[in-house]
């Protein structure tokens, strides 16, 4: 099959990185899905990801279809991660006061971060979704830290409220599982998914 390009589902820059990083033969192009992230309070962490990277690579599927875009030999890919505490979904927190009280709740516990890969053959309509689960172990965290932290704005469009490939890191004493997935991008699993649609990444 003639691939003619990835279309990544999402305007996350680290996403968009962590794609570039696998040095892949063909151009990636990016759309913002900017769909409805709500779910139902009964789906389990897994089910939240994995159905939200499938909407938001749907969602650009079907933009492209409104848009007669001829883009048949296109694969999409959607993202989605979550924290999750004790059992509670952590989302990007809505403001200051919402990332404070999320970094304190995390400081000096184990987390799991979930994130979920969708892909979309455009051509034969075949949908691929997987995910990965990561235990990151937080160190204690004094409340002048995470003062510091939160005025430095990182925290502000991140689940859970930190970033482990930025400043954030320095609060992580150790994960279990893959790191990139962590990111928001597990390229392991990507690798192994886009193995499924012919494309090779080494």
């Amino acid at each position: 099959m003639d691939r003619q390009n990835i279309i990544l589902a999402s305007s996350s820059p680290r996403r968009h990185s962590l794609l570039q990083s696998l040095n892949l033969t063909l151009p990636v192009q990016i759309m913002a899905s900017n769909v409805d992230e709500s779910t139902p309070d009964d789906w389990s962490p897994a089910q939240i990801v994995e159905q939200l990277s499938l909407r938001k690579a749907r969602a650009v599927r079907q933009l492209m279809v409104s848009e007669k875009q001829d883009h048949q030999g296109s694969l999409i890919i959607g993202a989605d991660t979550i924290v999750v505490l004790d059992g509670e979904v952590m989302g990007k927190p809505r403001n200051e006061e919402d990332a404070r009280h999320m970094l304190e709740r995390l400081q000096g516990k184990i987390h799991e971060v979930y994130s979920a890969i969708a892909c979309i053959d455009l051509l034969t309509s075949r949908e691929v979704v997987s995910h990965m689960a990561t235990r990151v172990h937080m160190k204690p965290l004094e409340s002048s830290r995470i003062e510091r932290y939160v005025a430095s704005g990182e925290p502000m469009d991140k689940a859970g409220a930190y970033a482990i490939q930025g400043l954030g890191a320095a609060f992580v004493d150790r994960i279990e599982g893959c790191y990139f997935n962590v990111v928001g991008l597990s390229l392991s699993l990507l690798s192994d998914m886009l193995l499924e649609f012919e494309i090779e990444v080494i």
